[in-house]
């Protein structure tokens, strides 16, 4: 009997009104959501806003095949609530020993730093919305990011996944969202890139 595939879409926009509403990251998730249940996934959804249980969290990034962030950039990062989560449900999968025992290294076995987690197999992507525009990457001459492209500034998010055991793959985003034409364009493509990343 074949088990069916999920993928854990995880939003963690938080609302600011009148400034950011969230209407563009949830219309990832949604276009997320589609492409998944077209190709017999189970979609598993957190919305981190609207409160989360640590445990069940835990118990979903277990069953996932696929783990998937969708959030804005605020001031370069994740809303705070999203360090929050991933806090509290690691801490909960490092207490039961499900995500990893530990960070890879023993007395006995000096191994890697970084080379004890148990959520092996599993695939993690971050989805991005900017106000930066795509210009600002990958450019020594751009004074901000000094050439850094936006896996670089995932970092801190992919690597606790990376921590646990997870691969990484190539992140989407939506570049210069107040002042683009593009977005919709985006949405639109956004599709294929989950198709050729995930093999699908």
């Amino acid at each position: 009997m074949t088990k069916t595939k999920k993928v854990l879409l995880i939003n963690s926009h938080l609302t600011y009104q009148n400034w950011s509403e969230g209407t563009l990251n949830h219309s990832f998730i949604q276009k997320a959501k589609e492409f998944f249940e077209s190709k017999s996934f189970e979609v598993l959804y957190t919305k981190i806003e609207e409160g989360y249980n640590p445990e069940e969290e835990t118990e979903k990034h277990l069953q996932a095949d696929i783990v998937i962030l969708q959030t804005p950039l605020n001031w370069f990062g994740a809303p705070w609530i999203h360090k929050k989560y991933v806090d509290e449900v690691f801490n909960f999968g490092l207490a039961n020993k499900t995500f990893l025992a530990n960070d890879g290294r023993s007395k006995e076995i000096p191994g890697q730093y970084g080379s004890g987690g148990y959520l092996l197999g599993k695939k993690f992507m971050v989805c991005g919305t900017w106000n930066a525009p795509k210009e600002a990457f990958s450019n020594i001459d751009q004074d901000l990011f000094r050439g850094k492209e936006t896996e670089d500034l995932f970092l801190h998010i992919t690597s606790a996944y990376r921590f646990c055991g997870c691969d990484i793959v190539p992140d989407y985003n939506s570049f210069d969202i107040f002042r683009s034409k593009t977005m919709a364009e985006d949405l639109e493509n956004y599709p294929k890139h989950l198709a050729e990343v995930f093999g699908l």
